[in-house]
């Protein structure tokens, strides 16, 4: 990977990549350490740190992950990349319950870029609706544990709340932009860069808390632990199961077509991050709605049901990416269709029959292969759960769930790409 990135700063223009690449990044962060207007950035400071003392710093877990702690300073990146994901996602689904939407996947580019529009018309409605959810929580004090009502906002008339909402849904049309320029102009996927930096901005702190709390073997002991997961992440998102196709030759006017033999990769881990943050969001409704109404008698016995170390939550979030693994799988690959694009184009699985059989022998694969990839999602995501209840580790574990995936997975991508850009641009054939 480092002699990839070593050659590309080599190569002229792939060094413009790059460098504009940092230069988003670094505006990037810039967004996020910036206060939105009407905040008292010293009053959330006390809250953060009393909530993590109180092992109440779970509850916002996903989003401020895509945040970069963005979101427990309510900045201007405060909402980060969370309302492009969940558009994302949504019209990826829909895709499959709405004619309108699947006709204009199948319409190719020009199909594509309408898809993208709906998604940014998306993102902007939810990035207004939980700018709101935030500023409003912030406004009454149930953001921030400890904080009172009127301590983490100066202001707390309409005027104020709706310029703070402004600003923070600007925020998010402005990440979509950078992420687009990066898609443009840098390297790699734009979205999947700024994801991946707000992640790897934590890190520091984490590293620094697990030093000063733990002690230096602690924090050794981490690092070769997180290695090791890192290493068998990266081994099971490059594990994959190819299936051999082979094309029959045609006359096609007074040329030879066909005669070739390829294979449809089948990832073990098929539905990515997907599943994760499929379950987080769920398992995070209930939590807010304690935050909501703390005074309700069902929410006090829910409670403790909802903390990270408790083994019912353990079990819970386990069985929903167990669910939602093969739901997503189910939604985004069709044997089906598969199946007819290869007898169209005069493509055939050896030793099954072209037509329903081909379909039926994908799908009996992919459920098999599905298996062990849902397990492997889960027990990855369980990793900071289970530190935290075996050994008291810190809540900020750094090495595990949906981190370490995010982590592993854009970096594997980015470099490809830049790899794949490389032998276009010095390709040296089989001999090197």
């Amino acid at each position: 990977m480092l002699t990839a990135i070593v050659r590309a700063f080599r190569t002229p223009d792939l060094r413009k990549k790059l460098l504009f690449t940092l230069f988003i990044i670094v505006i990037f962060r810039i967004g996020s350490q910036l206060p939105t207007p009407n905040v008292n950035t010293e009053a959330i400071r006390e809250a953060v740190e009393s909530a993590r003392e109180g092992d109440q710093s779970q509850i916002y877990g996903l989003v401020d992950l895509f945040s970069g702690g963005a979101l427990l300073q309510l900045s201007v990146f405060a909402l980060g990349i969370m309302p492009y994901i969940t558009a994302s996602i949504i019209l990826q689904l829909l895709t499959v319950v709405i004619p309108r939407l699947e006709a204009l996947k199948k319409e190719g580019q020009a199909g594509t870029n309408k898809i993208t529009q709906y998604t940014r018309y998306l993102t902007i409605g939810l990035a207004i609706l939980q700018a709101t959810g935030i500023v409003a929580m912030a406004a009454t004090g149930n953001l921030f544990q400890g904080a009172a009502v009127g301590d983490v906002l100066y202001k707390t008339d309409l005027f104020s709340i709706i310029t703070m909402v402004v600003v923070m849904t600007a925020g998010t049309s402005v990440i979509m932009w950078l992420g687009e320029l990066i898609t443009d102009r840098g390297i790699g996927n734009g979205m999947s860069i700024l994801i991946f930096t707000q992640v790897v901005a934590v890190f520091p702190a984490q590293f620094w808390a697990i030093y000063t709390s733990k002690g230096a073997f602690a924090f050794a002991l981490v690092l070769v632990v997180g290695l090791a997961i890192m290493a068998g992440v990266v081994f099971v998102e490059q594990a994959q199961r190819r299936i051999p196709v082979q094309y029959a030759k045609r006359m096609v006017g007074r040329r030879m077509y066909g005669g070739t033999s390829t294979y449809i990769p089948l990832k073990v881990n098929q539905a990515g991050i997907i599943p994760v943050i499929f379950a987080s969001s769920l398992l995070y409704l209930p939590v807010l709605a304690t935050q909501l109404w703390p005074e309700n008698k069902w929410m006090i016995k829910l409670q403790p049901y909802l903390q990270q170390d408790n083994p019912w939550h353990m079990a819970v979030f386990f069985g929903f990416i167990i669910f939602f693994t093969y739901f997503y799988v189910a939604i985004t690959f069709n044997p089906t269709e598969v199946a007819d694009n290869m007898k169209k184009y005069g493509g055939f699985i050896p030793g099954i029959r072209p037509g329903r059989p081909t379909a039926e022998y994908l799908d009996y694969v992919l459920t098999r292969i599905t298996t062990p990839g849902a397990l492997y999602l889960g027990l990855v995501s369980l990793i900071p759960m289970v530190a935290f209840a075996l050994l008291k580790a810190t809540n900020d574990f750094p090495f595990g769930g949906t981190s370490i995936l995010i982590v592993v997975g854009v970096g594997l991508d980015t470099v490809k790409q830049i790899e794949s850009q490389l032998q276009q641009r010095n390709y040296e054939g089989f001999l090197r």
